[in-house]
């Protein structure tokens, strides 16, 4: 079934493209939810009618989504903080949806749908996402996963862990387990 898109739609097309979709698709997704309509002649008639009127809109919409992609680049990167264990392995995961609850945090209306995080974040540090603002404005965000505690660098061999406040001990772990025993 032809139709013509309303709206961009990932892996469809953008605003006014007509494409071939399935049957069901189209009647029981697209064209109830406002995103496509039927491409019948009448209905393109109208659209070409319509053209300069949101050509005007497209625009408008570009300059607006050219304005959100330098605030969203000029953001400091957005901070989570997460569970770790002592390895600094995180608990979780940092999902499309957390970062769409961080953009609603700054005041910035983003779907999840938009943002391109092609896999969960499951490491700490820093990463950069790609951001589908509209089908031709696309900008890259800054993020920063922590640990909740601090995470401690692990001890190499021939180093031993002391401090100068403490005593070393003397004896040996055999040692205090023979100590143990008698």
């Amino acid at each position: 079934m032809k139709v013509i898109l309303n709206d961009f739609i990932q892996h469809l097309g953008s605003q006014g493209d007509e494409v071939d979709v399935a049957p069901g698709y189209a009647r029981n997704y697209l064209i109830p939810k406002k995103l496509a309509f039927e491409a019948s002649d009448a209905n393109r008639k109208t659209y070409e009618n319509n053209l300069k009127q949101r050509a005007r809109k497209i625009a408008k919409f570009i300059k607006e989504a050219n304005e959100q992609k330098i605030k969203l680049e000029a953001l400091d990167p957005l901070e989570f903080i997460r569970k770790t264990g002592e390895d600094g392995k995180l608990f979780g995961s940092v999902t499309n949806g957390d970062i769409e609850k961080a953009f609603d945090e700054h005041g910035f209306k983003i779907d999840k749908k938009r943002i391109g995080l092609a896999r969960p974040i499951k490491s700490l540090g820093a990463s950069e996402v790609k951001i589908t603002i509209h089908a031709s404005v696309t900008g890259i965000v800054k993020l920063i996963v922590k640990s909740e505690q601090p995470v401690v660098a692990p001890v190499e061999e021939g180093e031993e862990e002391t401090s100068g406040d403490q005593p070393e001990a003397d004896d040996s772990a055999e040692e205090l387990e023979e100590q143990i025993d008698s």
